[in-house]
């Protein structure tokens, strides 16, 4: 009997930092998520493409980390979150192995019981316990919560049962006929939100703890052609001292961080690319819902 074609979306929900980025790109086996090390990287609800033919596409929704709001970005990118919660086929929560249960933890953890859709529990970082430590933390979640369909460990560093996630999460899809999007898509984002990111993810690596998430991409222009790409963008700070320690001493931080993102960008469209950086500054971008919208952060959008 011939297997029946599935297909549906999936949202990836957690606090800040717990993994979901790097799991998603295990997944897809190609970065369409950004990731460093710092919390609340990711900004917007950012699709990523898994497609067995005939058999199977999954479409994931990489999401803003859940956190306390202090900021109208914050509260954008919690917004952003919670929505994906809605009109999903599947959940799943992840929850790092390596932390305490915090009161994040516990409010996704509300929002999610208040819905409807099939719910998998992720644990994440279980390279980072013994595995007391793990077969404990499947105690307490179990204790505080009877609403999952399954509990699962991984590790995205060792590769631990991600491919059983993925088996675990094709189990749980309806079976259809409809596929959403090509077989060799991994991502529905378009080319300015790639650029963005990648100039961004470059920044935190490169201006470590100096620069927080004060930082924002414009991309003021952009002309391409089937051989070559010409971009010009600006990276918005939000104070004078922020602007000096991006573009550093003799502008040696500006050059590496425009360096490595032409090289990913390169890689990334498979064209020459000409790249121009601006760095300005604009005082207090993240309390207004007009910049955060020029910025590229457009609740209706994402």
């Amino acid at each position: 009997m011939k297997q029946e074609f599935k297909s549906g979306f999936v949202t990836i929900v957690g606090r800040p930092n717990v993994g979901k980025s790097t799991l998603l790109n295990k997944i897809i086996g190609a970065k369409v998520s950004i990731v460093t090390s710092k919390a609340q990287t990711t900004r917007n609800n950012i699709r990523g493409i898994l497609t067995k033919k005939d058999e199977y596409q999954v479409v994931f929704v990489d999401t803003p980390g859940i956190h306390t709001s202090k900021k109208e970005l914050d509260r954008f990118m919690n917004a952003s979150a919670l929505r994906s919660m809605k009109d999903v086929d599947l959940a799943l929560f992840l929850v790092p192995a390596d932390e305490a249960i915090g009161k994040n933890d516990m409010f996704i953890l509300r929002e999610l019981e208040k819905s409807e859709i099939d719910k998998i529990l992720v644990i994440t970082k279980a390279d980072s316990v013994t595995k007391d430590k793990l077969f404990a933390k499947v105690l307490e979640w179990k204790e505080l919560s009877d609403k999952f369909i399954d509990t699962i460990i991984t590790s995205s560093v060792d590769n631990v049962n991600v491919d059983t996630l993925v088996n675990l999460i094709v189990k749980n899809l309806t079976e259809n006929d409809y596929q959403f999007y090509d077989d060799d898509m991994v991502t529905d984002q378009p080319n300015r939100f790639a650029i963005r990111e990648i100039i961004r993810e470059n920044i935190l690596m490169k201006a470590g703890q100096e620069i927080p998430h004060s930082v924002a991409i414009m991309i003021d222009e952009l002309e391409e052609n089937e051989e070559a790409m010409e971009i010009t963008a600006s990276i918005i700070v939000e104070r004078k001292s922020q602007k000096g320690i991006i573009i550093g001493k003799q502008g040696s931080k500006i050059s590496d961080i425009k360096y490595k993102s032409k090289k990913q960008i390169k890689e990334l469209f498979e064209k020459d690319i000409h790249l121009e950086l601006f760095v300005k500054v604009q005082e207090n971008w993240r309390n207004s819902p007009s910049l955060i919208k020029k910025m590229g952060y457009d609740k209706n959008k994402y």
